[in-house]
């Protein structure tokens, strides 16, 4: 048993810490001791596999006091969305941050099969994606209040605009003496995003077309393969069927459709492929001609290829691994108090679990072409564009047999 003094010192080191303790939470009361905050949130792309994809995070706390601190009752939460579609979020309790700037790690799971959601929510927001990253430190310490960090960041694609051309280019069919080449002339063509929903993407498409011959043509049939990084994202046909008078001109429409239910395949291929993509739309036209006899004619100038990289987190030149490695990140203004500091990364990996919500709503855009006046045939042109923002794109029309 202790003795009457050692009961004494007992008694006076835990007064001590007491008022130690309602000291320090004073003093953060009062202002005299700075509250932790987030200055900095950093993401990447991680491994990739076919079910999931790994999203890296350095989160930056500071501690403007000039000695460390566990702040054992306080927690820092994070969630990471693109158009309000969330797509990461993790969470670690009981901080032990030195003074100035610590590196908390994170890894944070995605599945990819709640990818088509972002995809719907990007084509209806006009091939905008607006990144949000929400960051709070939380701390008992002053009666649960929170110190938050926001940052926002936009990124935009254009896929289809460099479709719509007025270059006149020449279709010919196979060598033939029932007819003579070019079979037709394409003077138009025009594109637009139709009615987009989880299960698939239309483009509805239009081909202004002359055809040169003396007697009309019929046209039964216009079909299209769509692939993106060689990946198979949709085929079909139209079933209408076209009569284009001898010396006229006739708008043909048909309505390529993404399969959205290939869209989590694609994804992979494009982070694998540092997030570049190339989207491809072959097309061929089922003529009947005067004759009676029907041909099958490669529609190869119209063969649409289009390049598009995304940076979707803005780092992605900073960092190519997909090992979890922390990078120090640079704080960033706002989100509470700063102080002077190097970063550092105390804490291990903490691994969460994120996950998408799908939206059901859909939109439609307007549009019409009106006949183009038939010219004479002209060379193939190319298009380019570079919003020098987070998303820089490539659009091509490829004259595949030029």
């Amino acid at each position: 048993m202790m003795d009457d003094r050692a009961i004494a010192r007992v008694k006076a080191v835990v007064a001590a810490l007491g008022v130690l303790t309602a000291s320090v939470g004073g003093a953060f009361a009062l202002g005299l001791v700075g509250a932790p905050s987030v200055v900095d949130v950093e993401n990447r792309f991680g491994d990739v596999n076919d079910e999931r994809t790994m999203i890296l995070t350095d989160l930056v706390v500071n501690n403007p006091n000039p000695i460390g601190v566990r702040l054992g009752g306080s927690t820092v939460n994070y969630t990471v969305y693109m158009n309000d579609v969330e797509i990461a979020h993790g969470s670690k309790a009981g901080l032990d941050v030195d003074s100035g700037n610590t590196t908390l790690p994170f890894r944070t799971r995605m599945r990819n099969d709640r990818i088509p959601p972002w995809w719907v929510s990007h084509i209806r927001n006009d091939e905008v994606t607006n990144v949000t990253i929400d960051a709070t430190v939380q701390t008992s310490v002053l009666g649960n209040r929170s110190f938050d960090l926001n940052q926002r960041k936009q990124v935009e694609t254009d896929i289809i605009s460099a479709f719509a051309s007025d270059e006149t280019r020449p279709v010919n069919g196979p060598e033939n003496p029932l007819y003579s080449n070019p079979v037709l002339y394409i003077n138009r063509t025009d594109a637009e995003w139709g009615q987009v929903d989880r299960q698939e993407t239309p483009i509805p498409m239009e081909f202004v077309v002359y055809n040169p011959q003396l007697k009309p043509y019929t046209i039964t049939e216009v079909g299209y393969d769509i692939t993106m990084n060689n990946i198979s994202m949709g085929s079909g046909a139209t079933d209408e069927t076209y009569v284009i008078p001898g010396e006229s001109t006739e708008t043909l429409r048909t309505t390529p459709t993404i399969d959205n239910g290939n869209l989590d395949e694609w994804w992979v291929s494009h982070l694998q492929n540092d997030q570049e993509t190339t989207l491809r739309i072959d097309f061929y036209a089922k003529v009947e001609l005067p004759t009676g006899n029907e041909i099958r004619v490669p529609l190869d100038r119209m063969t649409y290829v289009q390049e598009f990289e995304t940076d979707i987190f803005g780092t992605k030149n900073e960092s190519g691994d997909t090992t979890g490695s922390t990078p120090t990140p640079t704080p960033a203004s706002g989100g509470g108090e700063s102080g002077a500091g190097a970063a550092t990364a105390t804490p291990s990996p903490t691994e969460a679990t994120g996950g998408l919500v799908g939206d059901e709503t859909s939109t439609s855009a307007p549009g019409a072409t009106p006949a183009a006046t038939p010219t004479e045939p002209q060379g193939p042109t190319a298009t380019s564009t570079d919003d020098g923002g987070l998303i820089g794109a490539v659009m091509r029309v490829v004259p595949i047999g030029a």
